[in-house]
């Protein structure tokens, strides 16, 4: 199973994050782009690790996410669909094939593709030696005993299957083992079926251990993985009886019959979910309570309607375009205080919004591009590449500020000191950057033409004192002062600041009409 999910993963290449970008608010979306990437990925556990982690790097939002685990879920019943029937046959045929794409074929997504077919044929070569070697429990009383208990007490055998998976990390392997055994008629389709359902709360294990570490709405997104599936199972143990007996219609074997009850009860609950989104994201936030540190994702502005009508189109950029830019502030703010306090918290944050800042003047482009495809007048056109001016220098503002952060790591790595007045001088440059900063967007935002000639001419100020403080810190390290490590660290922390400025003063020659 891992050998075919690196295959698909690989072959699939960057559609997998292509395809949790075009998620929208409608959670009916959401919920088939869980299920698409559910199936390319073969792994539950594997896509719901992977929307924790684009929760946590604010790409998406929870509610966003929790659509997508619906899906999720519906997606990894495919599997086990896929060895319910005994495809055993094709096991070495589908082996030999893959090893000769994977060893011999030239282009890489045939490799790809090879080592996908190579998996499948090991999943059900290990099916069958699995099911043949299981055959010896039939004459084993305590064991056919133990699986008739499941049955009975279907509680028991959902936990029995959490435990299982829990143990093995994923849902469709466990899964894969159950069917095995009710090839074998080693499980009645009662203890089966418990046994499945145990496996939807077992897989939660993964999202959880995922999001250890992680912010609030990632730790969220794993508590909805939880609730999801455990209020799920239990409703369905309410209604067990009438739930088997329309299970036992859709099949003649009991391997289809486990296989069928797992697909009817995921997709059944994703439906009856799926009207209840914004509820269910409202209770998931009151059970995991606090504060929301995660930058806001995605687009406020950027209406598509209005694309026929490039006069709004344009203001709706530009409001865009001064929401990139207060974002890139804070992240400057925030990069320094991570640097003076070691905070681990402001540096993830920092992280996340430049993942925004980035998605953002990929957006803002795209938006700006196909403006242009209007007919614009000459006003009109220098607005629009303003704008594309625009987010370019600030995109590099948050890129500067993401330096810091790294710097800042390498810092507290390596346990690199740093002297009171190298820390007073560094903080009075960020303070005056920052305002520098600061008043740039003022001007942009309000296209204030003396404020914007104030900010040009205060650039001067920041590379004089910018070669002030080198002077200073070759003083110190002359004099032994300084720590020759701490020392490259302040002059990169120096010279991404002067950068910044420089960006800044690019942002106010927009206003001014200068390159």
């Amino acid at each position: 199973m891992q050998i075919m999910s690196e295959g698909m993963q690989k072959a699939a290449g960057d559609k997998l994050r292509n395809i949790l970008e075009v998620l929208t608010k409608n959670p009916l979306v959401s919920m088939f782009t869980g299920i698409i990437l559910t199936v390319l990925v073969q792994s539950s556990s594997t896509s719901t690790v992977m929307i924790v982690s684009f929760v946590n790097a604010g790409l998406i939002g929870l509610g966003q996410a929790a659509g997508t685990i619906f899906g999720a879920n519906i997606g990894t019943t495919i599997t086990a669909q896929i060895v319910s029937f005994d495809l055993g046959m094709f096991a070495l045929p589908a082996i030999g094939v893959g090893v000769a794409l994977n060893s011999f074929a030239k282009r890489r997504l045939r490799k790809y593709v090879g080592r996908a077919i190579l998996g499948f044929g090991i999943l059900f070569l290990g099916m069958t030696l699995m099911s043949d070697s299981l055959e010896p429990l039939q004459d084993s009383p305590y064991f056919l005993s133990m699986m008739k208990n499941f049955g009975q007490f279907p509680l028991l055998g959902v936990l029995a299957g959490a435990i299982f998976t829990v143990a093995v990390q994923s849902s469709s392997a466990s899964t894969g083992v159950i069917i095995a055994l009710t090839l074998q008629d080693l499980l009645t389709f009662e203890s089966g079926m418990a046994l499945i359902l145990g496996t939807n709360i077992g897989t939660c294990v993964t999202a959880l251990l995922a999001s250890i570490g992680s912010n609030l709405a990632a730790k969220r997104t794993a508590a909805a993985h939880v609730v999801f599936n455990t209020v799920g199972t239990l409703l369905i143990l309410i209604v067990l009886r009438p739930f088997s007996e329309i299970v036992v219609l859709t099949a003649d074997s009991v391997p289809r019959q486990v296989a069928n009850a797992h697909t009817i009860f995921n997709v059944g609950m994703g439906l009856l979910f799926l009207p209840f989104t914004s509820q269910f994201v409202r209770l998931v936030t009151k059970l995991v309570p606090g504060e929301e540190d995660a930058p806001e994702q995605g687009s406020k502005y950027l209406d598509k309607r209005v694309l026929s009508t490039p006069s709004v189109a344009i203001s709706n950029a530009r409001k865009e375009v001064i929401r990139m830019s207060k974002v890139a502030h804070e992240m400057v703010s925030e990069a320094f205080e991570a640097f003076l306090s070691g905070d681990s918290r402001k540096m993830k944050l920092v992280e996340q919004k430049e993942e925004v800042v980035d998605q953002l003047e990929k957006e803002i482009s795209i938006y700006l591009s196909t403006i242009s495809y209007s007919s614009l007048t000459k006003n009109q056109s220098k607005q629009v590449t303003d704008l594309l001016n625009a987010i370019n220098d600030i995109e590099r503002i948050g890129d500067h500020s993401e330096n810091l952060i790294d710097l800042t790591k390498s810092t507290i790595e390596d346990n690199l000191p740093f002297s009171d007045t190298a820390k007073k001088e560094l903080t009075d440059f960020h303070e005056k950057l920052s305002e520098m900063y600061g008043m740039a967007i003022d001007a942009f935002e309000n296209e204030n033409y003396e404020k914007a000639q104030e900010v040009v001419d205060y650039d001067d100020v920041i590379d004089e004192m910018e070669k002030i403080l080198r002077k200073h810190h070759m003083l110190r390290l002359n004099e032994k002062r300084c720590h020759p490590s701490s020392g490259v660290i302040y002059l990169d922390i120096l010279s991404n600041f002067e950068r910044i400025g420089d960006h800044s003063t690019n942002l106010c020659g927009i206003i001014l009409g200068r390159d």
